[in-house]
């Protein structure tokens, strides 16, 4: 249900349940959970990619196991299988980029939503789908959504449950940027094969300020990038990028 591989410095995670368009029970919540704790232990490592086969991303919860009477509670449900994901996703200082081949639905949005870096073909949309079965949106969806495009339209999505598609999502800023669906594979590879080169320690250091942004005010940020910049003065990468910039020569960055 979960495919895992390393290919070039990526982690890539593709969603692989399309007969039920990728829509989660406990055990590919779990994979996932698995192949994320990969990706965070292992220093070649540098990137992560999450996708998924065929032509949906993710559907959210597959319903059926949410209402079986002999699976966990709906409570254990996003205490065990999405909220573990989410924390990874945020807590993980490597870039996280989602490629939304499809739709996007329910959880499967907010998986997106908290990726550092979210790409899309210009046929996927997204979905909050919750209110359309009475629920409200969970996996962290309150808490990105109303960050990425206001509180207004955020509103909006969530209460009429509204599906957006790949451009509207791009121009309103829920989104990095649309790919033909023709080269969409090609250009969402070449974006994160781009960022797993990168100096990965600055890039993981840049989203650790980023998180701290939104809670913290502007002198405990101004602290936080002094302390942050003193680390990424004392990497490799660093001194590879200062070196090649004096050379006139391209960096060879390794992520130390």
């Amino acid at each position: 249900m979960i495919q895992f591989e390393v290919l070039q410095g990526v982690g890539k995670i593709t969603l692989n349940r399309p007969e039920k368009y990728h829509s989660f029970i406990r055990e590919m919540a779990i994979q996932l959970q698995d192949a994320l704790d990969k990706c965070k232990e292992n220093d070649k490592v540098r990137a992560i990619f999450i996708t998924a086969t065929g032509k949906a991303f993710c559907a959210g919860q597959d319903l059926a196991e949410a209402i079986d009477p002999s699976i966990p509670s709906i409570s254990k449900i996003i205490q065990e299988h999405y909220n573990p994901i989410i924390r990874k996703i945020r807590n993980m200082e490597k870039p996280v980029i989602a490629a939304v081949n499809g739709v996007a639905a329910g959880a499967g949005a907010s998986l997106a939503l908290a990726c550092d870096i979210i790409v899309a073909t210009e046929s996927a949309s997204f979905v909050q789908a919750f209110s359309k079965i009475g629920l409200v949106p969970d996996s962290g969806s309150t808490f990105f959504l109303p960050r990425l495009i206001g509180i207004q339209k955020a509103t909006a999505l969530m209460m009429s449950a509204e599906p957006i598609y790949a451009k509207d999502a791009e121009m309103m800023g829920m989104i990095y940027k649309t790919y033909s669906d023709e080269s969409f594979q090609r250009d969402s590879w070449n974006l994160v094969s781009k960022l797993a080169k990168m100096p990965t320690k600055g890039l993981g250091l840049t989203k650790r300020l980023l998180n701290a942004s939104i809670n913290n005010n502007l002198e405990d940020q101004l602290d936080m990038e002094d302390k942050c910049q003193v680390i990424a003065a004392e990497t490799e990468d660093f001194k590879e990028g200062v070196q090649a910039f004096l050379e006139k020569r391209k960096a060879n960055f390794k992520g130390k």
